[in-house]
């Protein structure tokens, strides 16, 4: 019998997930220009793996990396917030964190999902776009139903919008929708 964990329901990991969208979240609502004309907001894409071996589906961003002198690892709150919020507002391309909580330093562009056949052989399962969404939203919901994939997690750069992506289904919040619950505004 193989050893089999389902890092989707893992506790560890959901706070993986967790502190990665509370920090989007917090991102966003600090950024206090989100209704100026020709202003650009923070945007990042950010993909909770399982597999180290990425590079089958993702390919290399130039010289886009991750500062891994400043952060090395989610759970190094301060210091990941303040790497985050410099990622998103001078890089592009894809985030990498492994279920431990580390950050890989090469960003990179995950692949079209139509390039990966299932198990059966036939198409990985189609996932459904909703009118808002730009490319890296649309690559997010693809690359989430990736087996390989626990979660992505994107900041949109248009908007504020926090969405968390798994299994091709969606948590997506607007920028007034997010952490409603214990907002002072």
């Amino acid at each position: 019998m193989a050893l089999q964990i389902s890092y989707g329901d893992h506790e560890n990991v959901v706070e993986i997930v967790d502190r990665v969208r509370y920090c989007l979240e917090s991102i966003s609502l600090s950024f206090s220009e989100w209704n100026s004309p020709r202003i650009k907001g923070p945007g990042v894409y950010i993909a909770v793996i399982a597999d180290r071996q990425y590079g089958e589906y993702a390919d290399i961003m130039g010289k886009n990396q991750w500062p891994i002198s400043q952060c090395m690892s989610v759970y190094h709150e301060d210091a990941f917030y303040d790497a985050c919020e410099t990622v998103c507002l001078e890089c592009d391309g894809g985030v990498v964190i492994a279920v431990d909580g580390q950050i890989e330093p090469t960003m990179v562009r995950f692949r079209d999902l139509g390039t990966v056949p299932s198990e059966n052989g036939s198409r990985i399962k189609t996932v459904n776009y909703k009118p808002w969404m730009g490319a890296r939203h649309m690559s997010a919901i693809e690359t989430s139903v990736r087996p390989e994939v626990i979660a992505t997690i994107t900041l949109s750069e248009e908007s504020g919008r926090v969405s968390v992506f798994r299994d091709g289904e969606m948590e997506s919040r607007s920028r007034q929708q997010i952490a409603t619950e214990w907002r002072a505004d």
